[in-house]
């Protein structure tokens, strides 16, 4: 989903696993680069094994060229959201939605966000089409993200 009034793109996925486990693998700064679907995310570089709010952590990237970038969690409520940015200004947000299936085991609704209203520029982010570009990701991450528990 594309809100061009609140500058966010945003995917939903159910995914059959609790809430805490899932967030467990979002909490992992190692696992990112497992359940990215934009294939930018390389490896852990520095941080915490696992997140907290204000925690830094850092990774090695690659978008055609290798780089590095640092990010902080700025949004954190235990198996419900976690959200971080770096100096782009840009926020990547997971809301996790524990649901309550009868007769069937546990899932959640994990919605992934790629938030730049609060990006240093919001001109640059249209330019390089990363709307577009990001829906299309977050959606393969939430992809891998299910089938880790598959």
């Amino acid at each position: 989903m594309f809100d061009a009034k609140h500058m966010a793109v945003c995917s939903s996925r159910i995914i059959p696993a609790s809430a805490s486990e899932i967030f467990d693998i979002l909490a992992n700064p190692a696992m990112h680069s497992k359940i990215d679907g934009s294939g930018t995310v390389r490896r852990t570089i520095h941080g915490p094994e696992r997140l907290y709010m204000s925690a830094k952590f850092g990774m090695s990237m690659r978008l055609v060229v290798p780089y590095r970038i640092t990010n902080t969690v700025v949004e954190f409520e235990q198996d419900k959201l976690i959200a971080w940015r770096h100096f782009g200004g840009h926020i990547w947000r997971y809301r996790l939605q524990a649901l309550q299936r009868e007769g069937s085991a546990n899932a959640t609704e994990v919605t992934e966000c790629f938030d730049y209203s609060t990006a240093r520029s919001v001109k640059f982010i249209h330019l390089i089409d990363a709307p577009v570009r990001n829906l299309i990701a977050i959606e393969k991450t939430l992809e891998r993200l299910e089938a880790v528990f598959g």
